[in-house]
């Protein structure tokens, strides 16, 4: 095989593998949005009819755990959200 040929047949290797990873970074990174934090809460039995705002508290949140404030018409909530359990729910004044 020639330079050019093993040359050519590195850059493609090397742009699968660059686009594998950043498809797998990027589904990593999805995060709920404020209609799917409202949608979690009324299930669990708050009341939030028009959800405004939901922001991820970066400082109460861990590898495990997201902590979000949402805010809706009615009321504002801080939901800690843990993988395969219920939402824990606190309203906020």
């Amino acid at each position: 095989m020639s330079f050019g040929v093993m040359r050519f047949m590195w850059l493609v290797t090397a742009q699968i593998v660059l686009s594998l990873i950043a498809i797998q970074g990027s589904s990593a990174q999805m995060e709920p949005t404020k209609d799917l934090l409202a949608a979690q809460i009324r299930d669990q039995g708050y009341r939030c009819n028009q959800p405004l705002s939901a922001t991820r508290d970066l400082k109460r949140s861990r590898a495990d755990e997201a902590v979000w404030v949402l805010r809706c018409d009615n009321a504002s909530y801080r939901l800690r959200l843990t993988p395969d359990m219920a939402a824990r729910v606190r309203r906020l004044k």
